[in-house]
C-alpha cells in the first residue's frame, strides 16, 4: 500500500521587498569610521611618523575643525 505524496504549495512571492537595516548597522561603521579619523588626526602620532612638515598642519587644521564642529 504506498502513501499519498503530499506537495507543498509555492510560498507567495514578494514584490517590492523592503529591507530595513538595524540602528547598531549604521552606527557602528560611523563610530569606527570617527575613532580611526581621530586616531589619524592626533597631532603629536602625525608629525612624528609624517616626513613632510606640511601633512602635520594639515592634520592639526583638520582635527581642529572636527573638534570646533562637534561643541
Amino acid at each position: 500500500m504506498s502513501a499519498p505524496t503530499h506537495i507543498p504549495p509555492h510560498p507567495a512571492t514578494r514584490h517590492g521587498v523592503e529591507t530595513r537595516l538595524p540602528w547598531w548597522a549604521l552606527v557602528l561603521p560611523a563610530l569606527a569610521f570617527a575613532a580611526l579619523l581621530l586616531v589619524i588626526l592626533n597631532p603629536a602620532d602625525a608629525q612624528a611618523t609624517s616626513g613632510d612638515p606640511a601633512v602635520g598642519r594639515l592634520f592639526e587644521q583638520v582635527q581642529q575643525m572636527v573638534l570646533h564642529q562637534g561643541s
